[in-house]
């Protein structure tokens, strides 16, 4: 069902055209849209079946702008590691725990907190068995997503993907931060 919106519409609605078109604010076609289905966030209008417009995409992908360079804080992503089942373990020890190649050995009879085990370095093929000397790495860095696009959803998602499994990998610690230069 489409709206016709009056000119008394909320700056933050995210307008979705009948072409399927999501334009949120920052969208250059945001004004001029007149004819659309509101919707109160991206995500939302993206899950609905609809796309950002390819400009918006574009600048977001190969040309951020400075304001979206300089307001990126890892903090937008959540307050560190999660435990979002409630087992005490958050997404560090099960990142841990799955990627170990034996069983690992925990600081506590709870079990929270991964203190040895097996993993061998993506990056240099070294076998690290101190989990003190692993630092959990994210395949898709966070200020990398928030310049093209994770800024536009809403704190769950982006909490949810700095912490999703398919997202993080073990390295080594002293290698996590550096530059390599190929």
């Amino acid at each position: 069902m489409l709206l016709i919106a009056s000119g008394v519409a909320s700056a933050a609605v995210v307008k979705k055209t009948s072409s399927g078109i999501c334009h949120p604010p920052a969208s250059p076609y945001y004004e001029r849209t007149r004819d659309f289905e509101p919707f109160d966030s991206v995500d939302a209008c993206v899950t609905s079946g609809g796309r950002l417009p390819k400009t918006l995409v574009q600048n977001q992908s190969t040309q951020p702008t400075e304001a979206s360079s300089t307001s990126y804080a890892r903090s937008a992503f959540g307050n560190g590691w999660d435990d979002a089942d409630g087992d005490c373990q958050n997404s560090r020890a099960e990142a841990l725990i799955e990627t170990s190649s034996t069983t690992v050995r925990f600081a506590t009879d709870k079990e929270c907190r991964v203190v040895t085990g097996r993993w061998i370095s993506p990056f240099t093929g070294n076998v690290i068995q101190n989990s003190s000397e692993i630092d959990i790495d994210h395949v898709v860095p966070l200020n990398w997503a928030w310049k093209r696009g994770a800024q536009l959803w809403p704190q769950a998602k982006r909490e949810r993907f700095a912490n999703d499994m398919v997202n993080l990998w073990p390295v080594e610690l002293s290698l996590n931060s550096s530059t390599i230069t190929i």
